[in-house]
């Protein structure tokens, strides 16, 4: 196994907002530091999670450098940001090159290239930084997959180590660790204990914003060897798992709990993201209602706040992601 710079407990990090929808930099600093100290040891700023497509370059940065502050050693800290086009994503992650430990290249969207395209995108990224690079592979946002033979190309690449895996296509994970030396990231809540039996190093997780505990028990056990007590953190967190990601987009869910919690001052999303309508709010909750002996994520004084969570914000400045 190669040497691991990224950290195994990842909090795919939501960004606190005002209740106008403008980052909360206080809440921020508080969010990072209860992840961590709850046993995170990774922290990725501005990806999918943290509303990358609506936040500006100039947030995006300020992110890691806060990040960076608060950690103070004790986790990494990796930039999601990424862009589809090229050009802005080498801006992006040179900005951050200061303060990132590491850097995550979302595979371009919406204008879905060749694999060629792909291959040429994370190669020229990759040229443009001296940080490790991971890349996200999630064709259900971007449209199209990285396909094998273009994992294994760009894995040739010196800077690019690891890979984030949201295709859930196990068969290809296991391949692709038998024919590279990529460090694999479990980029699926509901797939993480799958994913590190079958030699994941780790994961970087949206539901850990709210208990990063259960994920460090269970990277824990699996690294002694003990499957009963992976298993038993893995089936604990199956319904807040089930709460956090399958009834509104999981930003939206993560952020209604968190301020149900009381650990940020508002669940605030920008558009055109919204906050749960009742129906989904409420299915939200009844999952919630199972959730039990899960370290870091007590409901017995959860006070959800619909209201606060309706709709969704326009920021004063629009944001800089194509």
């Amino acid at each position: 196994m190669p040497e691991n710079p990224f950290g195994q407990v990842l909090v795919a990090l939501v960004t606190p907002f005002t209740a106008d929808g403008e980052v909360d930099w206080p809440g921020v600093e508080r969010h990072i530091d209860a992840c961590i100290t709850a046993g995170a040891d990774g922290i990725v700023v501005s990806g999918t999670t943290g509303e990358t497509s609506t936040l500006t370059d100039p947030e995006k940065v300020r992110l890691v450098e806060v990040a960076k502050s608060v950690a103070g050693g004790r986790a990494r800290v990796i930039q999601g940001g990424g862009s589809n086009e090229t050009a802005h994503a080498i801006e992006l992650y040179k900005k951050s090159a200061h303060a990132a430990d590491g850097v995550m290249i979302v595979t371009p969207y919406y204008n879905k290239p060749t694999q060629a395209g792909l291959l040429t995108h994370f190669r020229m990224v990759a040229d443009a930084t001296e940080l490790p690079v991971i890349l996200y592979d999630i064709p259900g946002r971007a449209g199209v997959p990285i396909r094998y033979e273009t994992i294994l190309r760009a894995a040739k690449h010196p800077n690019i180590l690891a890979i984030k895996d949201a295709k859930g296509d196990f068969s290809e994970v296991s391949r692709v660790l038998n024919a590279t030396d990529l460090l694999y990231f479990s980029g699926d809540d509901a797939n993480v204990l799958p994913h590190l039996a079958i030699g994941a190093v780790g994961l970087i997780g949206v539901t850990a914003n709210i208990a990063a505990a259960p994920y460090r028990t269970i990277v824990d056990a699996v690294n002694s060897g003990d499957l009963h007590a992976a298993t038993a953190q893995h089936r604990l967190l199956e319904p807040l798992v089930r709460a956090v990601m399958t009834h509104v987009p999981g930003t939206v869910a993560t952020k209604y709990v968190l301020h149900g919690l009381g650990r940020i001052g508002s669940p605030r999303v920008r558009l055109p993201l919204v906050g749960p309508e009742e129906a989904e709010a409420a299915m939200i909750e009844d999952e919630l209602a199972l959730v039990h002996d899960v370290q870091g994520a007590d409901f017995r004084n959860f006070r959800p706040d619909r209201n606060a969570a309706a709709g969704g914000a326009l920021p004063k400045v629009a944001g800089t992601t194509r």
